[in-house]
């Protein structure tokens, strides 16, 4: 097993480019699918996620080639319903974005339960909902816990439930080949949900109003080939910006797609944290007030996860931690998890001064001194604030179980390395 051995308390400085985005290279590999020819994807972000998901794809009879540095060749040419791997499905949640497309170009799947973060409970049911108003049959197995999914599709006004991201993203892989027309309300618009109705229209289909909540899709035959380049991992940028600010560092991030962050800009601001833009470069400066902004009346300021174009959930662990770090007091709720809040013991151990108030909500009094301490990582997202609490910390720490952070940052710990970090990957 690998771990990260962190000596804290050095700025960064320097110049960083991000990956591209895990959340869209996913949505992309699986809508690859839906078309018999050739498609060159640019800029793949080589983490564990996303080779599990190309591990899927070679399953089905898809052809993969490496071309080059993050440029990868996918060809669908033909497909084979075959039962998938269950252990490839338990690895990654988004095993279940293959039922779309699959169905399309195939019309039938087999499909063990998906896996991805231990962070509360994960519902399927929109993504089986939104599938069978496009006329899937979708049946369960108990026993075998396997999803069955066969029958062809048609076009339809389908009001999701929720605005999943995933299921969002399912339904339009679903109905870009589907006959007729669909619309898709209650939609997510994401920046990777935008990415992957891009990509699909650059391949040759019709789909309207992307970006808001109210998808229109206009299925076509069949589907071309094409080339596309994934856009940088804006979850990566901002967790960039919080190690520049806990560590009192300077950097710039290059090509950081700062057309997306201005909610969670408006967010950092109530932080005391602020950036400049240039072009697409963000500049963080070394001088941060971090003063945490009170509410009218000097009330406790509250920063609420919500759908995009809100603050995203997948951000909170960072902010928690840029918020042990900065002068004032600020609750924190996330409602959709229940245990996402869970890794701020971890924090406390550290010396941070957090009250964790139900599974879903936490006040943070700072600003503290951090301690270095041995941690384990539970998820993606905690494990990467957790390394940043260990740049901002006194002393040494250990961070175990960072596969869980492998998954979506790549080479974490050399990009932190080229800014000055002291952390080392080791292994037991």
């Amino acid at each position: 097993m690998e771990y990260f051995r962190i000596c804290g308390g050095r700025p960064l400085h320097g110049e960083i480019t991000p990956s591209g985005n895990k959340n869209a290279a996913l949505p992309l590999l699986a809508a690859c699918l839906l078309t018999d020819e050739p498609v060159i994807l640019r800029n793949v972000p080589e983490i564990r996620d996303v080779l599990a998901m190309r591990d899927l794809l070679s399953s089905l009879g898809v052809e993969i080639e490496t071309l080059g540095e993050h440029t990868w060749r996918v060809h669908a040419r033909t497909l084979r319903p075959a039962d998938l791997d269950p252990d490839l499905c338990r690895k990654i949640r988004a095993s279940i974005l293959l039922a779309g497309p699959m169905l399309a170009r195939a019309g039938e799947l087999h499909l063990p339960p998906p896996g991805g973060d231990v962070i509360g409970r994960r519902r399927v049911d929109t993504h089986i909902l939104a599938l069978q108003a496009l006329g899937a049959k979708v049946d369960y197995d108990r026993v075998e816990r396997i999803f069955h999914f066969s029958n062809g599709l048609a076009g339809n006004d389908i009001l999701l439930d929720e605005a999943s991201v995933t299921a969002t993203e399912n339904a339009i892989m679903a109905a870009a080949t589907a006959s007729g027309e669909t619309v898709i309300r209650n939609a997510a618009s994401e920046p990777h949900v935008q990415e992957l109705c891009q990509f699909i229209n650059a391949l040759g289909g019709k789909i309207v109003n992307v970006g808001s909540n109210t998808l229109h899709i206009q299925g076509v035959p069949k589907l071309d080939g094409g080339e596309f380049a994934i856009g940088s991992d804006y979850l990566e940028v901002v967790s960039f910006i919080g190690a520049a600010v806990v560590t009192g560092g300077s950097i710039r991030i290059r090509n950081a797609g700062s057309k997306y962050l201005n909610m969670v800009r408006l967010v950092f601001r109530r932080l005391g944290v602020n950036w400049d833009v240039e072009g697409d470069d963000i500049i963080v400066p070394a001088e941060q007030s971090l003063k945490i902004e009170p509410d009218i009346g000097h009330s406790i300021p509250q920063i609420n996860v919500m759908p995009w174009p809100a603050f995203p959930t997948d951000l909170m662990s960072v902010a928690i931690v840029v918020a042990t770090q900065a002068e004032g007091t600020i609750l924190f709720h996330d409602w959709m998890y229940e245990g996402r809040m869970y890794f701020t013991d971890k924090l406390s151990g550290m010396g941070a001064q957090i009250v964790l108030c139900d599974p879903h909500r936490c006040i943070v009094q700072g600003p503290s001194e951090l301690i270095g301490e041995s941690v384990e990582s539970p998820d993606i997202r905690a494990g990467l604030a957790l390394v940043l609490a260990a740049l901002a910390a006194k002393g040494k720490s250990t961070i175990r179980n960072i596969g869980q952070i492998d998954r979506g940052y790549e080479h974490i710990d050399k990009k932190l390395r080229a800014l000055g970090a002291n952390i080392e990957r080791l292994k037991e």
